[in-house]
């Protein structure tokens, strides 16, 4: 909101011409001349915010629709609804990698949540594969256990870097919008 705003001000200050103030034959526009609206420790509240919102996305879809139905053996040959929730779960894994890589991002803008994540950066990348695995109904214990492992291990992180991340079911249409 705050880059939105100080934008809309840029904006119109450069577009009505702004005011030239001459002092020592330099000419700043009032633009110019003004402060990062956005200081440091606000970049960093922000990305915690954002990393938190991120990572809760990932680690509901997880559960929701990964984990939970895995356990109760959703995914099992023969099953009532295992294609659905094959589907379903397919579509969860690419949200969830894509909600984790965010959440990566956004942990970049604050140095105790990117030194805490720094390890967990190759596990992230190895569940590229997974909602393949999940959609062709390939998914072992094993996989679905370091998935489980690696959304704890970000939550962890989060929560020895000031972020606590609790679960968040994401709604149909933010699976979608990914």
């Amino acid at each position: 909101m705050a880059v939105v705003l100080s934008c809309t001000v840029l904006v119109s200050t450069t577009a009505c011409g702004g005011e030239t103030k001459t002092n020592n034959s330099q000419s700043l526009t009032a633009a110019e001349s003004s402060a990062s609206p956005t200081s440091s420790a606000e970049r960093q509240r922000l990305a915690k915010t954002r990393f938190v919102a991120n990572a809760g996305l990932a680690a509901g879809a997880a559960y929701q629709w990964i984990v939970k139905p895995f356990k109760a053996g959703k995914f099992k040959k023969g099953t009532k609804g295992r294609t659905v929730a094959l589907v379903k779960a397919g579509v969860a894994g690419a949200f969830t990698y894509n909600r984790l890589k965010a959440a990566v991002r956004n942990a970049e803008g604050d140095p105790l949540l990117s030194k805490a994540l720094a390890p967990l950066s190759s596990g992230i990348e190895s569940l590229k594969n997974l909602p393949a695995k999940l959609r062709k109904g390939d998914a072992t214990d094993a996989d679905i256990g370091s998935f489980e492992n690696v959304i704890g291990g970000v939550k962890g992180a989060g929560k020895s870097a000031g972020a606590p991340v609790t679960d968040q079911v994401p709604t149909a249409s933010q699976l979608n919008g990914g």
